[in-house]
C-alpha cells in the first residue's frame, strides 16, 4: 500500500519537501526503461506552472532547474527508481512571521494544527501549491511514453474565472496568453477584471478542463479501479480544488436518457456526453474531465480568526500570493491525468496486454467541447 504522500500504483511519484525547506523533489518508480530523459526537457512545463510569469500571478521566481539524482544513464531511463530535485531559491519566510501565532481563514492551518500538533507556516508548508511543481516534473516523463507508444495528446485551459465563460473554443489561442483562455476576443475585459482584483487584494476560484485524446480502449477497472474515479481522486488532491467533474459533469441531471447516451455507429460515437469513460473503463474517445478551484485564501483582505489561545484576531496576510490560483493549474491538471494514464496504461499491459477483441474499434468523433 502507497503512502500518503505516493501517486499511482504501477507508475508511482512520491513527492517530499515544503513551500519555504531547501528544496523540494519526487522518486518516480515504475518507469519503464529507455525514456530520453534530460534536465532541460522539463523547462517548458515547469515554466507554465511557475510564479512570476505575469501580473496576473504570486511574483515569487524560483529557478525552478531539475537536478536528476538518479534512474537515468546516458540520457536513459534505466528502470530504476529516477529521482528529481529542484532548489528552493526565492522564500521569503519572513512574509510569514506575523501568522505563526494565528491561522489564516480558509486555509489548512487550523486542520494541520490540530492533525500534527505542528506546523510549518512559511508559505503553507506541504499545503502549498509548490508541491505541484515535482507533479508536473514527473508527468513529462510520463507524457514523453505516452506521445510516443500511444500518440496521446494532453491539453488543458480555465474554462470559467468568477463570473467569466468561455464563449468560443480556439485551442491554438490557449498558449499564446498568460490565462490559459481559450477565448481570445475576451481576454481585454478579463484581463481588467483580473487587475481591479489584484489592486483590491482579493482573490476568485476558477474553473479548469482538461481533454486527452487518442486513449486507448480498455484503460480502467469496473469497481475500485475506475479510470474515472482515479481521474477524479487524482484532480480532488490537487490545493484548493473543491469540485471535479467527468464529461458533462453536473450537467446530466437536466438530461434524459436518450440525449445522455452517447450512441454508436459504424463511423463512431454520435456524442462524448460521458467524457470518455463508460463503466469505469476507457472508451477511445476523448477522455474531457473539470475541476473548480476556490479563491486564494491568502488575501489582503481583513479577516477574522483566532490566535493558538483562542482569542480573537484581525488578520491579514502579507507576501506574494496569486489573485487566482487556477491560472497556474493548467499544467497542474494536466499533469495529474498524465499521471493516471500512465499508470493504468502499465496496469493493462501488464493484465490484459495479450488481450484481443474481436469488434474492431469506433473511430472516435473529434466534438468541440462544452462550454
Amino acid at each position: 500500500m502507497s503512502g500518503a504522500n505516493t501517486f499511482g500504483r504501477s507508475f508511482c511519484v512520491t513527492t517530499f519537501g515544503e513551500s519555504h525547506g531547501p528544496a523540494i523533489g519526487c522518486v518516480i518508480d515504475g518507469c519503464p526503461p529507455g525514456i530520453v530523459i534530460a534536465p532541460e526537457d522539463f523547462r517548458a512545463d515547469l515554466d507554465r506552472r511557475a510564479t512570476g510569469r505575469s501580473r496576473f500571478t504570486s511574483q515569487r521566481r524560483e529557478a525552478d532547474e531539475v537536478e536528476i539524482l538518479s534512474g537515468v544513464y546516458q540520457g536513459r531511463s534505466t528502470g530504476t527508481p529516477i529521482a528529481l530535485l529542484i532548489r528552493n531559491t526565492d522564500a521569503r519566510s519572513k512574509d510569514y512571521g506575523a501568522i505563526t501565532e494565528s491561522f489564516r481563514p480558509g486555509h489548512a492551518d487550523y486542520t494541520y494544527w490540530h492533525k500534527y500538533g505542528i506546523r510549518d507556516p512559511r508559505g503553507g508548508g506541504r499545503s502549498s501549491a509548490r508541491e505541484t511543481t515535482m507533479r508536473v516534473a514527473a508527468a513529462v516523463i510520463a507524457k514523453r511514453y505516452l506521445a510516443e507508444h500511444h500518440q496521446i495528446r494532453i491539453q488543458a485551459w480555465l474554462s470559467g474565472i468568477g463570473p467569466f465563460r468561455p464563449q468560443r473554443f480556439e485551442p491554438e489561442s490557449i498558449e499564446d496568453n498568460p490565462l490559459f483562455w481559450p477565448d481570445p476576443q475576451q481576454l481585454p475585459e478579463l484581463e481588467a477584471f483580473m487587475d481591479g482584483l489584484r489592486k483590491s487584494g482579493d482573490s476568485v476560484g476558477a474553473r479548469l478542463s482538461v481533454m486527452a485524446e487518442n486513449v486507448p480502449v480498455g484503460l480502467g477497472e469496473p469497481i475500485y479501479g475506475k479510470l474515472d474515479s482515479d481521474i477524479a481522486m487524482a484532480l480532488m488532491s490537487i490545493n484548493a480544488v473543491k469540485a471535479v467533474e467527468i464529461g458533462d459533469g453536473v450537467e446530466v441531471c437536466e438530461q434524459r436518457g436518450s440525449e445522455h447516451r452517447d450512441e454508436l455507429t459504424a463511423a463512431g460515437f454520435l456524442s462524448n456526453h460521458a467524457g470518455g469513460i463508460l463503466g469505469g473503463i476507457s472508451s477511445g474517445q476523448t477522455i474531457i474531465a473539470h475541476a473548480t478551484i476556490k479563491p486564494t485564501s491568502s488575501i489582503l483582505v481583513p479577516g477574522r480568526s483566532v490566535n493558538l489561545a483562542g482569542e480573537a484576531v484581525e488578520l491579514v496576510t502579507r507576501g506574494r500570493h496569486d489573485p487566482c490560483v487556477g491560472i497556474r493549474a493548467v499544467p497542474i491538471i494536466e499533469a495529474m491525468i498524465a499521471l493516471v494514464l500512465m499508470d493504468h496504461v502499465l496496469r493493462h499491459r501488464a493484465q490484459c496486454g495479450d488481450v484481443l477483441a474481436q469488434t474492431p474499434r469506433l473511430p472516435s468523433v473529434t466534438l468541440p467541447p462544452e462550454l
